[in-house]
């Protein structure tokens, strides 16, 4: 992208929202099948780092109190309630409940605090419960991560704007299996729908919330 429309995307795309007052941590569906090379969804070095930084997240936010929900993909046996998706996307047939890739990536298991949502789409929010438990909860904002960046991220991202949430991406905590369509995808993100910001960012804005997070 020359620099005269980098610059024009700034002038019009520039905008900062900033972090809310009671967020959540988003884990995105870091499942085993993006790990293991034999799989479609292998996603390699990439999925690692990001689940790395993810897993480092959830240290900070739990010790400040914060909601910290995972989701992950889940089908019945049939993959009849994939519809469409499932249709389409082949490696989904590696989440039908049971199966050894649909579960959690090296290292991650949910504490028994921890609210763990089940879709069937790409967005975390598509026809699941987690907008109304987020409000219920008081939450305003929320930090995802997960995998990946062109796919479940990013639907769950413009879904979580239009459900008035102030959205942050973590890019570190994000991994996709090429490096072209991940920084494709957070540039976008980041100039219309969420504020795309670094490991670092999240920790010290986690780190600064009280610890004794309490939902309305």
């Amino acid at each position: 992208m020359s620099e005269d429309l980098l610059a024009n995307y700034q002038r019009a795309y520039g905008t900062r929202i900033g972090f809310g007052k009671k967020p959540a941590l988003v884990l995105i569906d870091f499942c085993r099948g993006y790990y293991e090379p034999a799989c479609d969804l292998y996603c390699g070095q990439p999925a690692f780092d990001a689940l790395a930084s993810a897993l480092r997240l959830r240290a900070v936010a739990r010790e400040a109190g914060v909601p910290v929900i995972l989701t992950c993909v889940q089908y019945h046996a049939s993959g009849v309630d994939g519809g469409r998706f499932f249709e389409k996307a082949a490696p989904l047939r590696y989440f039908v409940k049971g199966h050894p890739m649909a579960e959690w990536g090296p290292g991650l298991m949910p504490f028994d605090d921890e609210l763990v949502i089940p879709k069937q789409y790409p967005s975390a929010f598509f026809a699941t419960s987690l907008a109304s438990t987020l409000t219920a909860m008081g939450v305003d904002s929320v930090l995802l991560t997960g995998l990946s960046t062109s796919g479940c991220v990013r639907a769950s991202c413009v879904d979580a704007m239009s459900h008035g949430f102030k959205t942050a991406v973590i890019a570190d905590a994000c991994g996709d299996r090429h490096a072209a369509p991940h920084e494709a995808n957070l540039f976008d993100m980041n100039a219309k729908y969420a504020d795309v910001v670094s490991e670092a960012e999240a920790i010290t804005f986690l780190a600064s919330l009280q610890a004794s997070f309490t939902p309305d």
